[in-house]
């Protein structure tokens, strides 16, 4: 008898465990949030479908608009915030028009859902939201203010679900009568155009764009110069048209100029003075062929046959008097990246210092830059086609030997 009664009791408190078990109170929590998720969304669904409607001019009759007790505003306001008749006054459309979408208000411990809602599925409408202290909050948080009067004629109360949209109104189709043309016929030269109502002929204008500082004739049915556009010259310049443009010419002199040269206006003393004729003057090329020699180096080394040509971090000298061209480096070009990884940042300082391996006396006799100091030619002084830098450490520079970046000596 003691044993089936314990039975009993285990049953009955299994069964009691299993009724009121947390797993199952969090299954039906979940099914009921899922449930008001989904019944917030339906109606910002409908307001919305119903607005659409709205902006397309057809009718939205689902039942969830009767539900959730949704209206459609078509809304139109004066410069002054002020509504207005759409039709408007005299022909001219108001200022602002609106459509606005409303529904009933939605619970207050609801809110939280329907935000979370309008921030998952209508993040980027800015102006579909819950209307809250004047203002229509919308997914993210953001506020748009509404006018006091639009809220004010339709009782838009907070808790609300408003849709806002602005919109322009279509200008209204004019259909304008007109008669047959049967039976008017223009000459040649003539279109046939419909004016004050009736049928005209006019003259045919086959150009009205002229190019440049050119105005369309009338009269003489071609371009002529703009007088409009004339400018207003520097004294003794006259305004001319020169391809199509105005332009200030110097006038015509009638001094009389020597051989191979030109009359100019001399504009300080306002008096025409000869000069030689700059396209008579011809620029004598005394060095029509370059040369050049080769590169001295070490007995046995393999010389290099220099030319004219020389590298983008390199710039040719020509002497004038042999006519021998060399490349030597371009100082320029010494911040320069693509000639110095470093550009010239580690030969920088009091000790240190940028300088050019002449090759020979020869070589050197060719580059005017240096002639004013004593280059050296020692083993300490490398001998190629670029800048090196010469570090005189504790020694410093001789200034007064040095040209950089052609020449250093150290003290």
């Amino acid at each position: 008898m003691n044993i089936f009664i314990m039975i009993l009791i285990a049953l009955f408190m299994g069964t009691y465990y299993l009724i009121s078990s947390p797993s199952l109170r969090i299954r039906e929590q979940e099914i009921d949030y899922a449930i008001t998720r989904a019944d917030l969304r339906s109606i910002a669904e409908c307001a919305l479908a119903a607005h659409n409607a709205t902006i397309n001019g057809s009718d939205f009759d689902d039942v969830c608009v009767s539900e959730n007790d949704i209206k459609n505003y078509v809304v139109c306001m004066s410069a002054k915030n002020t509504i207005t008749p759409c039709e408007g006054a005299k022909n001219k459309k108001p200022e602002y028009s609106y459509i606005l979408t409303t529904t009933a208000p939605i619970p207050d411990d609801k809110y939280n859902d329907m935000m979370e809602i309008l921030e998952q599925h209508y993040a980027n409408v800015g102006t579909f939201g819950v209307f809250l202290d004047d203002q229509i909050v919308s997914g993210g948080g953001t506020k748009r203010s509404i006018p006091s009067s639009m809220t004010k004629q339709y009782s838009v109360n907070d808790g609300q679900l408003v849709y806002l949209t602005q919109y322009d109104i279509p200008e209204a189709e004019t259909d304008y009568e007109t008669t047959d043309s049967d039976g008017v016929i223009c000459p040649a030269g003539t279109a046939k155009v419909y004016r004050f109502g009736r049928w005209q002929c006019i003259n045919v204008n086959p150009k009205t764009n002229c190019a440049g500082d050119m105005i369309w004739s009338v009269d003489l049915s071609e371009c002529v110069p703009d007088e409009s556009r004339k400018p207003l010259c520097a004294a003794q310049q006259t305004a001319v048209i020169v391809d199509d443009v105005w332009e200030c010419l110097d006038p015509f002199s009638d001094k009389t100029c020597p051989g191979n040269m030109v009359a100019r206006l001399n504009y300080n003393t306002l008096e025409w003075e000869c000069i030689t004729d700059p396209n008579a003057t011809q620029t004598a090329k005394k060095c029509d062929h370059l040369t050049g020699g080769a590169v001295s180096g070490k007995q046995g080394a393999m010389l290099r046959i220099p030319s004219s040509s020389c590298t983008d971090c390199e710039v040719l000298y020509v002497d004038q008097d042999t006519c021998r061209a060399v490349c030597i480096p371009d100082e320029t070009k010494l911040n320069d990246s693509r000639c110095y990884p470093d550009s010239g940042r580690s030969c920088s300082g009091g000790n240190r210092g940028f300088y050019f391996g002449f090759p020979d006396r020869a070589y050197i006799a060719n580059v005017s830059a240096v002639r004013s100091v004593s280059v050296p030619l020692d083993s300490d002084h490398s001998k190629n086609r670029k800048f090196n830098c010469m570090d005189c450490g504790e020694r410093g520079i001789d200034e007064s030997k040095s040209l950089p970046p052609y020449v250093i000596v150290c003290n």
